[in-house]
């Protein structure tokens, strides 16, 4: 079985696993991911009941179009195997990717894709279809990314976690995702282009974590479009509000979208026999080249995955 790891996740919801209303309400949002939350978002006393609401939301929820995941808690609690176990056993055939937090090495990552092995064989499914989102959240994990990143064949997605990341590092700031005071460039632009660069360097996404200003759409668009100029797939979000915000700022403008798939267009016709097999030609007052090529496929791909419509045509040079 060939599994699509690179599903779109342009707007990455979060919702909390304990809370059927907000559940229910999450299934006619038009996020591209919605992932069901064991673990910041829900109280220690409330974490076993809401494992099984999540299975129950799985199962007879609707999530048409959605990537369904469930973010579990860390290795260092004692909750994680249970997580796995409970959600997957119950809600396997419905989940598309189990989310672990706080990862600080690849052997977490090794020991989460036994599990999923295990409980794959024993109940009958797919094997290897439920992917892993890696959540790097603290400098040793981000150290690690390289191997973490490289650790399963599973994977599907690096995630930044700037809440706890920032702590782990002492950064002098309460709002999370905001510069901090007194830092003149962008603090965030290290650690955004470790995560990119290893997952990149993986065939994985790369995911921006939460802006909790939920209210300033204007500040999380900001914040969403520095992430997704240097290339990041998409950005959590934690209300309605910013599903729009995210789902705009990570698919490309219309006349990018047109232009990227008039370069491919344009490249395919140039090399051909037609066209004379060139291996540059000019489009316009560019020229192109496979590198090109290249370019607008990334943009082409991220428009056509957002379901948009060119509004231009190629048409061959008279000879």
């Amino acid at each position: 079985m060939t599994v699509n790891r690179l599903r779109p996740r342009r707007s990455c919801l979060a919702v909390p696993g304990s809370n059927p209303r907000f559940l229910e309400k999450a299934q006619g949002l038009p996020a591209d991911q919605v992932f069901l939350d064991l673990e910041d978002a829900c109280a220690p006393l409330a974490k076993e009941g809401a494992r099984h609401t999540i299975v129950e939301a799985l199962n007879n929820g609707d999530w048409s179009g959605k990537t369904r995941v469930v973010r579990v808690n860390d290795w260092t609690t004692h909750w994680t195997y249970r997580d796995v176990i409970t959600v997957v056993e119950g809600a396997g055939a419905n989940l598309d990717c189990i989310m672990l937090p706080k990862v600080q090495d690849a052997e977490q990552i090794v020991a989460l894709d036994l599990l999923l092995t295990q409980i794959e064989t024993t109940m009958g499914f797919e094997p290897g279809r439920i992917g892993i989102e890696a959540q790097i959240e603290n400098a040793k994990g981000l150290v690690n990314v390289d191997a973490i990143a490289a650790a399963s064949p599973r994977l599907e997605t690096i995630i930044f976690g700037p809440a706890d990341f920032m702590a782990s590092i002492n950064m002098k700031t309460l709002v999370v995702g905001e510069q901090p005071p007194g830092y003149g460039a962008d603090a965030y632009h290290y650690i955004l282009m470790r995560i990119l660069m290893a997952a990149r360097a993986n065939d994985l996404q790369a995911i921006d974590g939460p802006y909790l200003q939920i209210k300033n759409v204007d500040g999380y668009k900001e914040v969403a479009g520095r992430a997704a100029a240097l290339g990041f797939d998409g950005k959590w979000v934690l209300h309605p509000g910013q599903v729009e915000a995210a789902n705009e700022v990570f698919s490309p403008s219309q006349e990018d979208y047109d232009r990227a798939e008039l370069i491919l267009d344009a490249y395919e016709w140039h090399t051909s026999e037609a066209g004379g097999k060139k291996g540059s030609a000019m489009l316009g007052d560019e020229m192109i080249d496979e590198a090109s090529r290249k370019m607008a496929l990334v943009v082409s791909g991220k428009g056509r995955a957002a379901g948009m419509t060119r509004t231009s045509k190629f048409e061959a040079p008279e000879a």
